[in-house]
């Protein structure tokens, strides 16, 4: 594995790690980050796919791919809102370790991943990891009843929030198109549910659409961000480059930066004891996250 390939694969650590921090720093609503961050996926996209001469898929593998943007930014919306209640430093790990252990359950019963003894035991091994992980990266020391009621329902939106990521990895597994044949079709399906979504918050509440706020243009920046890191490792998971076990690896230690930077840079504090068992969690789902390359 050459020194390229490596920086490649943490591509996402940065676009991913600074992707929640950065819509947070920005602010606004829900719908203003999740529209913003839409159309700046869709600008780098559209600007990756022209340049490359990126062929895009037809038919049904068009309908799946437009689906897994879809997808994701339905979840992302649920995240965003789980952001408001317990702040992304504390959001995030929970996000990440939720959707490895989708992502690998899935592998096991659709895709027939951990065939032997051996892998499910390794496997399994690695999942009570990921959510010992992430349990240590809430942990606080003094825990009233209104927190734990409010954290309650923020891991309640976040396990809604992963049919939505599930979805957007499957979905062109289904249609078996090339991860940069989807980039363009996946960001189109984004921008058209934040659209939808910001027209529907409007009507129903009777105020002035998100698509008419300013603040919600400046989160363009947020999405040439996470546009940058989902490019990254679909460049990293190609069989030259690192590969998909590992690439998919790489691109997860993104939680270990999105955490610290919301508590360095956001102000979400945390006392000396909490952080050191952050940092523990954060270890675990790093070293979890690992372990699957061995199955």
């Amino acid at each position: 594995m050459n020194t390229f390939a490596i920086l490649i694969g943490l591509g996402p650590f940065v676009g991913w790690g600074l992707y929640p921090t950065i819509a947070s720093k920005i602010g606004g609503k829900p719908e203003n980050q999740i529209l913003g961050s839409t159309i700046g996926t869709f600008i780098f996209a559209l600007i990756v796919t022209l340049s490359l001469k990126i062929q895009l898929p037809v038919g049904m593998n068009f309908v799946f791919s437009v689906l897994s943007g879809i997808g994701w930014a339905s979840a992302q919306i649920i995240t965003f809102q789980s952001f408001t209640l317990i702040g992304s430093s504390r959001a995030m790990p929970i996000s990440t370790a939720l959707q490895l252990i989708v992502t690998s359950l899935w592998g096991v019963l659709a895709l027939g991943d951990w065939p032997s003894s051996f892998d499910k035991t390794i496997g399994s091994l690695a999942l009570i990891l990921i959510i010992c992980g992430a349990w240590l990266t809430v942990w606080t020391e003094n825990k009233s009843h209104e927190d734990k009621q409010t954290l309650k329902k923020a891991i309640l939106l976040l396990v809604i929030g992963q049919v939505g990521y599930w979805a957007y990895s499957a979905a062109p597994q289904a249609a078996h198109v090339s991860g940069l044949q989807a980039f363009l079709p996946q960001a189109t399906g984004m921008v058209l549910v934040s659209v939808i979504y910001a027209i529907f918050l409007s009507l129903k509440h009777q105020r002035k659409s998100a698509i008419k706020e300013k603040i919600s243009y400046k989160h363009i920046i947020s999405g040439f961000f996470f546009a940058f890191a989902a490019l990254t490792y679909l460049i990293s998971a190609q069989p030259n480059m690192n590969g998909l076990a590992t690439g998919f690896i790489l691109s997860q230690t993104s939680v270990v930066l999105a955490t610290l930077s919301g508590i360095w840079l956001l102000g979400q504090n945390k006392a000396k004891r909490e952080m050191v068992v952050t940092v523990l969690g954060l270890v675990l789902i790093v070293v979890a996250a690992s372990m699957t390359v061995l199955v």
